[in-house]
């Protein structure tokens, strides 16, 4: 562990910015030298190069590769402190063979997250941007909008943001049901609603809302098989990660009218590319992975990094995911 003196902070990639300017920009300063990038690097090799003779990496941006190449560039690395809760983009087992300690901030999003796919799944069910194009461009046309009371919300995933949105949806007089890979008794008192078959919630639900991590048990879950179980007037909400569904045979179903619409924060690529299909859609609300995003939960994430550096420094860490 490098010494509290001499220890080196670099942020590689505060772009949109995050960290400069706030309290937490001072407190960090306080510890040691930081450096901050306020821009994304263009590449591997110039990640590598701004995190050359850092001690620590705090990981803004997810869109920054942590890859065994740029870990094995990085000699003095010893702590990733990740913004966030996802950390794929970190190769976590080469940091675990290098000693390299990663953290994240649990919890630090969760109400941002969960507001975000309330909104996402109102926006669709009342076709709110596409009213608002119309207006703007002089059209009266109504066309018909549903609420979500009374409807099913089936919440995939039982962690925070998951339990969050469950008692959202119950909050607007939804019907909640929820999956997981592992439902256990106590998650089940904690979710506070019953857990169904995966196949079956597809089927069910009026909204379908995915709350999951990445890993190789979620990657492609949501396949077409899944999708072709939703109700031709359900909602597809992905918060999460792109990966996680797939995203041909989902576009492929929006076009075709074969189910209602999809709210999405998540993408396969991203940026999300010009000229995608999903873009051409009418039945699709789309925004650029910013849930997480809100002034609160970017302030508390913040403190949660800085907390993280100064336990490991202290020699207790928290947050470990590695």
């Amino acid at each position: 562990m490098a010494s509290a003196s001499v220890v080196r902070i670099v942020v590689p990639d505060d772009d949109p910015v995050a960290l400069r300017g706030t309290e937490v920009e001072e407190r960090l300063g306080s510890i040691g030298e930081l450096v901050i990038h306020d821009s994304l690097a263009a590449n591997p090799s110039e990640l590598a190069a701004r995190l050359k003779d850092a001690n620590v990496a705090i990981n803004i941006r997810s869109s920054s590769p942590f890859t065994v190449e740029v870990l094995s560039a990085c000699r003095h690395l010893q702590h990733i402190a990740v913004l966030g809760v996802g950390v794929d983009n970190v190769d976590v087992e080469a940091c675990l063979e290098k000693g390299v300690l990663v953290t994240n901030t649990p919890g630090h999003s969760t109400d941002a997250v969960a507001e975000h796919a309330i909104a996402l799944a109102l926006a669709v069910a009342r076709r709110l941007t596409e009213n608002d194009r119309a207006v703007r461009e002089g059209e009266w046309a109504r066309h018909p909008i549903i609420q979500l009371s009374g409807k099913i919300l089936g919440v995939i995933g039982a962690g925070p943001i998951g339990r969050r949105m469950a008692v959202l949806g119950q909050a607007l007089g939804m019907k909640v049901v929820a999956w997981t890979f592992n439902p256990t008794m106590q998650r089940t008192e904690a979710m506070g609603v019953p857990f169904v078959a995966l196949d079956e919630l597809m089927a069910i639900s009026d909204v379908v809302s995915l709350h999951l991590p990445i890993s190789d048990k979620s990657r492609g879950l949501i396949d077409a098989n899944k999708l072709s179980l939703m109700k031709s007037d359900a909602i597809l909400v992905n918060t999460a990660r792109g990966a996680i569904v797939d995203e041909r045979a989902l576009a492929g179903m929006l076009q075709r009218g074969e189910i209602r619409g999809a709210g999405l924060d998540a993408y396969t690529t991203e940026p999300l590319p010009a000229g995608h299909e999903l873009g051409s859609l009418n039945n699709v609300v789309l925004s650029p992975h910013n849930a997480a995003m809100t002034v609160d939960a970017g302030i508390r994430g913040l403190e949660m990094v800085a907390e993280n550096i100064e336990a490991w420094l202290a020699g207790k860490p928290t947050n470990i995911i590695v």
